[in-house]
């Protein structure tokens, strides 16, 4: 089974933007939940302009399904995750500037580094992922930094797929096939979309799981959370 984890950087965003709690992060994460999501994503930057630190130490303790917090392993990110233990961390190469992410990892000439960080988050007990293109080199060079997964940048995919899907998804499925010949879990996210998902699925269908925040937020603008939750889990079936 494939797991829907959502990313509720936005649903922060919205509440920072106004101040004060509407709406309650922590609600919605719980509601997420209780729609059917089978974990839950933040991403705390160091300019707290979406998810706080205090965000992730309130959802800690009330979350039901997987946590995974993701952001660059600067020293406050690892004291935090460290802290909080949550079920995953997921290693992404933003700069703190970044609007968003962007790009994988260079695994090849951040080795050292990448295998530093992940023996601290796996000596405490912290599944690890590292976010990499659709490229087997990088993936090969996760495998040798320790990661336990790899999360496959899927926004190439995503730009490509109204033009021609197979070409899209080509790269992944090859990237996909190498991840799981090294024993490596297979995560993917980045533009992931109703419109998208469902193809993305049925051609590699042994994806551990999915973070999805933009789209899907967006989407329960119209639709609703309940309902929209409920309509990308139907694509993942």
């Amino acid at each position: 089974m494939t797991r829907l984890s959502v990313n509720i950087n936005k649903v922060a965003t919205l509440r920072n933007a106004r101040g004060g709690n509407v709406p309650n992060v922590v609600k919605v994460a719980l509601d997420c939940e209780k729609f059917g999501a089978e974990g839950i994503t933040v991403h705390p930057r160091p300019d707290e302009r979406h998810i706080r630190r205090s965000d992730v130490f309130d959802l800690r303790p009330l979350l039901r399904t997987e946590f995974n917090i993701e952001g660059y392993p600067s020293p406050e990110f690892i004291d935090l995750v460290i802290k909080v233990k949550p079920h995953q961390v997921t290693l992404v190469p933003d700069s703190p500037t970044q609007l968003t992410s962007n790009a994988g990892w260079d695994t090849k000439r951040n080795l050292g580094f990448l295998s530093e960080v992940l023996e601290a988050f796996n000596g405490a007990g912290i599944r690890t992922s590292v976010f990499v293109a659709a490229d087997s080199e990088a993936i090969e060079y996760a495998a040798k930094a320790g990661a336990d997964r790899v999360e496959l940048y899927t926004e190439p995919y995503a730009s490509a797929y109204p033009q021609n899907r197979d070409a899209a998804i080509a790269p992944f499925v090859e990237a996909a096939q190498t991840a799981r010949k090294l024993g490596l879990g297979l995560n993917a996210g980045h533009d992931l979309s109703l419109e998208n998902l469902r193809f993305f699925h049925e051609q590699i269908p042994w994806l551990d799981e999915v973070s999805i925040g933009h789209a899907l937020i967006s989407d329960a603008l119209y639709l609703g959370l309940e309902r929209t939750i409920h309509e990308y889990k139907n694509c993942l079936i």
